[in-house]
């Protein structure tokens, strides 16, 4: 009987689930910090380089 043939142990399950419910917890984590620390100025400051970048490239003939 090979290892690929076997049942998975409680132990193995129990880790399993264990770690992808830490794994979505922090996800939730991550999103939820993300919105709450939202910086909307920094968007702003990404708009303004692409108008630059824009502009330049007008300017260059591109």
């Amino acid at each position: 009987m090979s290892a690929s043939d076997r049942e998975p142990t409680t132990a193995s399950r129990v880790a399993l689930r264990s770690g992808v419910g830490l794994f979505w917890a922090m996800v939730v984590a991550i999103v939820a910090a993300r919105a709450a620390y939202f910086d909307p100025a920094l968007s702003e400051k990404f708009a303004s380089v692409a108008s630059l970048f824009g502009q330049f490239r007008a300017v260059v003939g591109v």
